[in-house]
């Protein structure tokens, strides 16, 4: 019994901490204007940007920031994987390279774009190697301008 429990609690636990993660960005517009919220879009390659993956890992994947996101902002991953095992429905891929286009015409992977609740860009930033609080911090401080 008491495994049983200890087992639900890890659960339970792990599943307080998932993030929500958008892919669709009108969808997310909409979630972040009724909770006035900004969003946080960021531009990966998965399965072949190496900054991309440490970022995911060192920051995306960190209990500080899946609960700062779940405080403070709707996040949306425009990804572009190049492996087939990993490829996109066309819809995304098409949704993707429109935002592309929009916010990251550069070509810049990372890129981490801080936009209010209405798509406008309040602020930029790529790969950093901080820890996920002073990541964080960036992201604030982006807003604060």
């Amino acid at each position: 019994m008491r495994k049983i429990a200890i087992l639900c609690f890890v659960l339970l636990s792990s599943f307080s901490f998932a993030q929500d993660w958008q892919t669709n960005f009108e969808e997310a517009k909409r979630i972040a204007s009724a909770q006035n919220k900004n969003i946080i879009l960021v531009f990966s390659g998965s399965d072949w940007c190496a900054p991309c993956i440490k970022l995911d890992k060192s920051i995306w994947q960190s209990e500080a920031f899946k609960k700062e996101s779940e405080k403070e902002w709707i996040i949306v991953k425009a990804d572009f994987p190049r492996k087939k095992a990993n490829v996109l429905s066309k819809e995304q891929i098409e949704q993707n390279r429109k935002l592309a286009e929009k916010y990251n015409n550069e070509g810049s992977f990372p890129l981490v774009v801080v936009l209010d609740n209405t798509g406008k860009v309040i602020g930029k930033m790529g790969y950093k190697n901080v820890s996920p609080e002073e990541y964080i911090k960036m992201i604030h401080s982006l807003e604060i301008k």
